[in-house]
């Protein structure tokens, strides 16, 4: 833990794809994205071990959570308002943020705050399915390598939400592990 707490990044296994992890620090998403090769514009997310960790960072609306509670915990990212202006690189004025599920992901984040939780490949390229393959591809040393096996499929499904209309709306902003019927289904029959 003391590697990423120092600005290192890390590769770790999450429940969907095996994630690349830094502290949202400016040092360590400079390292992130040259290591990734990822536009500074194409901003990352963020894991937690839980909403707790991130509500002095961004508005949480209660339905939110009550939606999150019927999803299996890690397969969705939401994108939540910023209450101050963030790093662009996580987003700015809105950051998208998952709650992991996988237990070492989840450890990790108990230990030290929220992290960046995007996949372990470069820009452009496929994901590997194994930390130890994205580490190798990526040129990680042992230190920085949390080894252990995703348990599900593909990436996480984001989602965002518009409470300011009078038909509060919810956008599939990326399908992954969710499909987006099911949300849609699950938002218009929540009350």
């Amino acid at each position: 833990m003391s590697y990423i707490q120092a600005g290192g990044i890390i590769a770790y296994p999450t429940s969907t794809l095996p994630g690349l992890g830094c502290m949202p620090t400016s040092e360590g998403l400079d390292r992130l994205f040259e290591l990734k090769s990822r536009s500074s514009d194409k901003p990352v997310s963020l894991g937690v071990a839980s909403l707790d960790q991130v509500r002095h960072m961004v508005e949480i609306h209660p339905e939110i959570e009550v939606f999150l509670s019927e999803f299996p915990r890690g397969s969705l990212s939401v994108i939540y308002p910023s209450k101050h202006i963030l790093d662009t690189r996580i987003g700015g004025h809105s950051v998208a943020i998952r709650v992991f599920d996988h237990p070492i992901a989840r450890q990790l984040a108990e230990m030290v705050g929220p992290i960046t939780a995007t996949s372990a490949n470069e820009a452009g390229e496929e994901p590997a399915l194994t930390v130890r393959d994205a580490a190798k591809e990526l040129g990680l040393k042992e230190i920085a390598i949390l080894d252990g096996n995703r348990v599900t499929g593909p990436g996480s499904t984001f989602v965002k939400f518009d409470f300011n209309s009078t038909d509060s709306l919810v956008t599939v902003i990326r399908e992954g592990v969710v499909p987006t019927r099911d949300v849609v289904t699950w938002w218009k029959n929540r009350r």
